[in-house]
């Protein structure tokens, strides 16, 4: 499938009039990346692409077809790992309602925003960096009363892990758990078995 011709020009006269700022730059490489993929894609891929619930999972979607993988990795062999990466972090931060920023956090449990940082940074809370935009906190640890019960405790046990192994933890299926997820043990009560599973975590196999 080819773009028309008029959008190979519109791209070229975003190029040409550009300022030479980096917002500008980067949206032009952008598009004539998108315009290439695009060009590459036949019917079915398109339509898998666009069913995709956000514009950012229709590119993944796109990118993850086999013309996007050919793309991506003429000149870097790793590509289609670091996508696989990308969707598999989405796909952790998506699950058990998502998650919210700081200002909904702070809202939530009554708190100022600097509150709910310095709870994050003090390892009682739990906080995803999201570059120039702060901190996504997942939904899940938060309730009607505060923060899910035995959160913090847990949060404790799972000290010497960084805040992704910390995310996959919690809404992963555990073993050690008869193949329920510490976020489902916690809210039915089971905290002791959830802090056990936790200072167990990635030793020896264990999940």
């Amino acid at each position: 499938m080819s773009l028309p011709a008029e959008v190979h020009e519109r791209i070229e006269d975003l190029a040409s009039g550009e300022d030479g700022s980096l917002r500008g730059a980067f949206l032009v490489r952008t598009l004539r990346a998108v315009a290439t993929l695009m060009e590459r894609l036949e019917a079915p891929a398109l339509q898998a692409a666009v069913a995709a619930p956000t514009d950012y999972e229709v590119l993944l979607t796109a990118l993850g077809t086999t013309p996007g993988l050919e793309l991506i990795g003429r000149d870097d062999p790793l590509a289609a790992s670091r996508l696989r990466g990308i969707r598999a972090r989405n796909d952790l931060l998506a699950r058990e309602g998502g998650v919210i920023g700081a200002g909904d956090a702070a809202r939530l449990l009554n708190l100022s925003r600097q509150a709910v940082d310095k709870r994050r940074k003090a390892g009682r809370l739990l906080g995803i960096a999201c570059g120039r935009h702060g901190f996504a906190y997942p939904a899940w640890q938060f309730g009607p009363d505060g923060v899910l019960p035995g959160l913090e405790a847990t949060l404790a046990d799972l000290a010497h892990h960084d805040p992704w192994m910390q995310l996959s933890f919690f809404v992963s299926a555990s073993s050690l758990l008869d193949g329920e997820t510490p976020v489902s043990a916690l809210r039915r009560g089971a905290v002791d078995a959830v802090r056990r599973a936790a200072r167990l975590y990635g030793e020896h196999g264990a999940t």
